[in-house]
């Protein structure tokens, strides 16, 4: 489900990396879904049976529409579509970019919201795309492949700024889709979809790191967007709300990761 290219391997040993007092740690995989989740007690059985119904509405939406599972620029959605092809829709419609963009975050953002109901801190990762609902801050590293400044920098989120989606797209890790050459692209928003599919866009812009400060201003330019983080290279760049932290002497929350 979803548009990939040939990934070369990372593997996700950041997910043994960082302290979370008083909080469970499990993880759900349903085909492509790869969770990594934190809550205060085990909610396995919960989050495997809403992401097992999501996908399904997903994959009963592209086997009526096989253009949705395609197409690199958005797609109106049909009346009565499920609610997480909507979030799609409006979110690659946002972003300028095909609604199969924004799936790893939309899953993250609706599995997070189930098991929030059950749990008051919740932190869902799916590939490096998180959705964190947390009483206190959280810090969340940045992967960036082979850069130099991968992971020597993190974004603070405060308990006011949350809930938050913090996603991250690259041209150099992982196996989903994009266009550009991003060692990173990482986007903050309330909505996991949009994060999501914003992060894509701005990855798209960055062929090298001279694209750097365009493709921050692309993420500026889409509405609902919190904060952008572009990293090529040894070249940086940011914009928004979250305060941008040094590592190494602070203790890691979640890492965004792609």
């Amino acid at each position: 489900m979803g548009q990939k290219r040939q990934p070369r391997y990372v593997e996700r040993t950041y997910r043994r990396t960082h302290d979370a007092a008083g909080l469970v740690t499990f993880e759900v995989k349903v085909k492509q879904t790869d969770l990594f989740i934190r809550a205060q007690r085990r909610l396995d059985r919960l989050a495997r049976e809403v992401v097992l119904e999501l996908r399904a509405e997903i994959e009963e939406h592209i086997a009526e529409h096989p253009e949705f599972a395609t197409s690199l620029a958005p797609l109106a959605c049909p009346e009565m579509a499920p609610l997480i092809v909507d979030d799609m829709c409006a979110a690659a419609l946002a972003a300028g970019v095909g609604p199969m963009a924004a799936v790893a975050g939309a899953i993250a953002h609706r599995v997070a919201l189930e098991l929030s109901l059950r749990s008051n801190e919740v932190i869902v990762e799916n590939g490096g795309d998180v959705f964190l609902t947390s009483w206190r801050e959280q810090i969340v590293s940045v992967f960036a492949g082979e850069s130099p400044l991968s992971g020597k920098v993190a974004l603070r989120v405060p308990m006011e700024a949350m809930s938050l989606a913090v996603c991250c797209s690259s041209g150099t890790v992982g196996p989903s889709l994009s266009l550009g050459r991003a060692d990173a692209a990482v986007v903050a928003a309330d909505d996991g979809a949009l994060a999501d599919a914003a992060a894509t866009a701005v990855g798209n812009r960055v062929k090298g790191p001279a694209d750097v400060e365009a493709a921050v201003e692309v993420g500026r330019g889409i509405r609902g967007v919190r904060h952008v983080l572009v990293i090529a290279g040894e070249t940086m760049g940011a914009w928004g709300e979250l305060e941008l932290v040094p590592l190494g002497h602070i203790r890691t929350g979640r890492n965004a990761h792609e």
